[in-house]
């Protein structure tokens, strides 16, 4: 399995070369022989070579003023920036680029097949990864986290100068784009780049290979290595297909048999099933629960003391801003010349308009609050597996040092165990102590939950609701044993919760999906996780996943 990654990784640079309106090629791993070894193929593409970093401005990329040069002579003078030329950028620290450079690089990729990135990313964590929009404009992206250095075998030498001559000959059956949209939009992609990166990747296949025209080998490659990594759901089988009339063929002989390719959509969806995680859904419901909010690891907050840098920005000196000097004296510049004929005075003029600021980009630590159903029908059930999958996830949890906090709700009211805290022993002694029985006042659990949250967050913790129940609330706010109340004031206080920006997770600990918790999951717009027949380890695996560990 690790070889065929490999393979695919050297392909896909091959194709890259080829063709370069295919964008580039995302590299998840981390810095070591293997990613060397991939990295010493960027010989087949063209020079020049720019290795940048996150943190790279916007004038080194594409030119600005020559500050010394500027003030040196007294006139504006332009500097070249790194994309000034085409050639192959290397964007080392992927994961870390901020929205802003992943714009840029984005208009660059836009522009025309002039640039091909290659995203070296070397994130740890599911939730570092390369920033979405950019990911979009690279046609490929492998993982080569599981290669050892004596499964990557360095590649004959192959005649790419003669493929990409023999490209422009290449012909294309006219049903090919038709089926590869279709192959998209069965496995969830919304992105039209997608089939026309998998059209000019099987055309380049084909290049490589010295055919004249794309067959069905050339499209299964390139749908294995353009869609599987875009894949956000599992394909339905479509029974329908099976029905429908067979084609007319009176006029097929009148045809050339080159103009169309008789490839079944079941071989393509079958060789990109093969590729996708067992836990995709699980992946893509964590992305989508996580968009915009900043949780995984703790909320980006902006400041101006610490933490990672970003762009400066127009300001005032005072209420605790810094200075940023070189960005101040680079607005300042440019008007040096018409400023000194205004007033006559010689030396360097700074006005208010040309202060910048500096800022920074830090995450606040992060808060689970476990709320777990310690009634009656779920001590008979699951409770077991909830406690043990939970001190799995304190062990997690404590190696992050992340905070924890512990509520349970049984009876007719919910108590909180523990307060945040970083304990772990402690955590563990109260969660044993747990009982089980009575009735289920999940509502009454949620507003526990969300006091913790509340006050973690003024606090400046990052929190998350993880709610593990069965689903079946019999016990309202006010005490009563009413079934229908307790479903109505458990949507009531999820409201409140999806009103106060919290993220929340919700398990479904019951031996059979249940449909109420699927709806309060989506009240919450939280992670709805139904876990029948799992044991603790998946039952902690699942909800890391869902909680960008």
């Amino acid at each position: 399995m690790a070889e065929a990654v490999w393979h695919r990784a050297v392909l896909a640079m091959q194709l890259l070369a080829i063709d370069p309106a295919l964008g580039g090629v995302s590299v998840r791993a981390r810095s070591g022989p293997v990613r060397d070894r991939l990295v010493s193929l960027l010989t087949w593409l063209p020079e020049p070579h720019h290795r940048i970093h996150p943190a790279i401005s916007d004038e080194a990329l594409f030119g600005g003023l020559d500050l010394s040069a500027t003030l040196a002579t007294g006139h504006f003078v332009q500097e070249q920036g790194l994309l000034s030329r085409s050639g192959t950028v290397i964007l080392t620290m992927a994961e870390r680029a901020a929205t802003q450079l992943a714009a840029r690089l984005a208009v660059v990729l836009d522009a025309g097949a002039t640039h091909r990135l290659i995203a070296l990313d070397e994130g740890a964590e599911p939730d570092e990864a390369l920033n979405p929009k950019l990911a979009e404009r690279l046609a490929f992206a492998v993982d080569l986290s599981g290669v050892s250095v004596t499964e990557a075998a360095l590649p004959d030498s192959v005649d790419l100068a003669a493929a990409i001559t023999h490209l422009r000959q290449v012909a294309v059956p006219d049903d090919i784009c038709e089926q590869l949209t279709r192959i998209a939009a069965q496995f969830g992609i919304d992105s039209l780049r997608a089939p026309l990166f998998a059209l000019r990747a099987a055309k380049a296949h084909a290049a490589l290979c010295g055919k004249m025209t794309v067959d069905a080998d050339d499209v299964e490659i390139a749908c294995v290595l353009t869609l599987a990594h875009r894949a956000t759901q599992m394909p339905s089988s479509d029974e329908e297909e099976q029905d429908a009339p067979e084609p007319d063929q009176t006029d097929s002989d009148d045809q050339d048999q080159t103009d169309t390719l008789d490839l079944p959509d079941e071989l393509l969806l079958e060789a990109i099933k093969a590729l996708l995680p067992d836990n995709l859904l699980d992946r893509i419901a964590a992305q989508k629960a996580r968009q915009g909010k900043g949780s995984g690891s703790g909320a980006a907050r902006k400041g101006n003391r610490r933490g990672r840098p970003m762009p400066p920005r127009p300001g005032r000196l005072g209420d605790g801003a810094r200075l940023d000097i070189v960005a101040t004296l680079r607005a300042a510049a440019p008007w040096q010349t018409i400023r000194k004929q205004a007033t006559g005075r010689d030396g360097l003029q700074v006005r208010s308009d040309d202060i910048r600021v500096k800022r920074f980009e830090e995450k606040s630590d992060r808060l689970l609050v476990f709320t777990v159903d310690a009634s009656g029908s779920s001590a008979l059930s699951r409770l077991a597996e909830a406690k043990g999958a939970i001190e799995l996830l304190l062990a997690q949890a404590y190696a992050r040092r992340d905070h924890v906090a512990l509520v349970s709700f049984r009876g007719t009211e919910a108590e909180v165990l523990l307060p945040p805290t970083r304990s772990l022993v402690q955590t563990k002694r109260r969660l044993a102590a747990l009982p089980g029985g009575g009735g289920t006042p999940l509502a009454a659990g949620i507003v526990a939950a969300l006091e913790q949250a509340v006050t973690a967050t003024r606090k400046g913790l990052t929190p998350t609701i993880v709610i593990l129940t069965d689903g079946r609330a019999n016990v309202a706010l006010d005490g009563a044993g009413n079934r229908v109340q307790a479903a109505a004031d458990a949507q009531r206080m999820a409201q409140v919760v999806r009103a106060q920006r919290i993220d929340a997770l919700v398990i479904d600990t019951g031996n059979r999906p249940e449909p109420a918790l699927s709806a309060l999951a989506q009240t919450l717009g939280a992670i709805y996780l139904p876990l029948p027949r799992a044991d603790a380890a998946r039952l902690s695996a699942s909800v890391a996943t869902a909680l960008g560990d």
